[in-house]
């Protein structure tokens, strides 16, 4: 069984480094071409200043268009139940939103005697819906157990992040679903507030590591997704996140529960595309536009958006190289 994880996701820089200044020095021993040398030295100079101008032209025009540098968007959107539950609800016994005990301070506590504990968000678009238009997908929360019995005793319980289709349910289930299993919660091992977390990509067509798959079994019971279905197909509409206790496959006995919950938070990150000359995440017809909005020669000031190879004019090379990066 995978153990839980704890996940960031870091931009990186890269600097260059710079070139001295290598003009030559015309003092010293004469020189019979000195007149040559100078001359040479100064159209140097000025093709460097006239680069160096192209480049901050192009890096101005970029500016504009927040595309100065491919670094990765991520957008997160955390849940800290100071503004409410925002969406999330458990399925069932006495659930309350204290303003102290989180981490910090307000978090959501519920307390349920069942076969399983669940919480669940069908209503916050930040959850739900087309997750494949996304490179990369992290989901995490911070848990605090209080309280897990059966009969008095302390038991530990299955805890896993579930992904439901609740629109094209096979025949007989209540939706299809994939979903990953944490380790285990109990008031031994996650008495303090403990984070779990898990990235994927949620374009993958198979299984990922450490998921499963609800919506159809095996002969012998196995839970998995039903036949045609990939984890991508799933992760392109989901109608609800959950966070639960009922491991797909197993059955418990009435439980006795006490849990917190608090900073659920779900990380949409897009990696960058050359030829996204307007920053929303894709090469289109939208890019194409840009290039021939500015179509010509770059001006001595100003923007050059479309002038994507940096050759300081818009023209049908700049065309072809945000087609390469097509992605309509």
């Amino acid at each position: 069984m995978p153990s839980h994880t704890r996940a960031s996701i870091a931009g990186s820089s890269h600097a260059g480094r710079r070139a001295p200044n290598g003009a030559p020095s015309l003092h010293g021993a004469p020189s019979p071409r000195g007149g040559v040398l100078g001359r040479n030295v100064g159209r140097n100079v000025g093709r460097n200043l006239a680069a160096r101008n192209l480049a901050a032209r192009n890096l101005a025009a970029c500016t504009a268009l927040a595309c100065i540098a491919p670094i990765a968007a991520a957008q997160t959107t955390t849940v800290t139940f100071s503004a409410g539950a925002e969406g999330w609800i458990s399925t069932g016994g006495t659930t309350t939103l204290p303003g102290t005990g989180g981490n910090p301070d307000a978090n959501l506590r519920t307390v349920f005697n069942n076969f399983g504990l669940t919480f669940v968000n069908s209503a916050n678009p930040a959850f739900r819906g087309d997750f494949t238009t996304a490179d990369s997908v992290t989901i995490a929360i911070d848990v605090r157990v209080e309280h897990i019995a059966f009969f008095g005793s302390p038991v530990s319980r299955p805890w896993l992040v579930e992904l439901r289709d609740t629109t094209n349910p096979p025949a007989g289930y209540p939706w299809r679903s994939v979903w990953f299993l944490f380790a285990p919660i109990s008031a031994a091992s996650t008495g303090s507030w403990t984070t779990f977390s898990v990235t994927f990509d949620p374009r993958a067509t198979a299984l990922p590591p450490g998921w499963g798959g609800y919506g159809a079994e095996t002969a012998g019971g196995e839970p998995i997704l039903p036949p045609g279905t990939t984890f991508r197909d799933v992760l392109a509409g989901v109608d609800a996140m959950a966070f639960t206790t009922l491991q797909p496959g197993f059955v418990f006995g009435f439980t006795d529960f006490t849990v917190r919950l608090d900073n659920i938070r779900v990380t949409r990150t897009v990696a960058p595309r050359p030829g996204d000359l307007n920053g929303d995440g894709a090469v289109d017809a939208q890019d194409i536009a840009v290039v021939l909005s500015s179509w010509g020669a770059c001006p001595p000031k100003g923007a050059c958006a479309g002038d994507v190879d940096g050759d300081g004019d818009v023209d049908a090379a700049d065309v072809a190289a945000v087609l390469s990066g097509w992605t309509g």
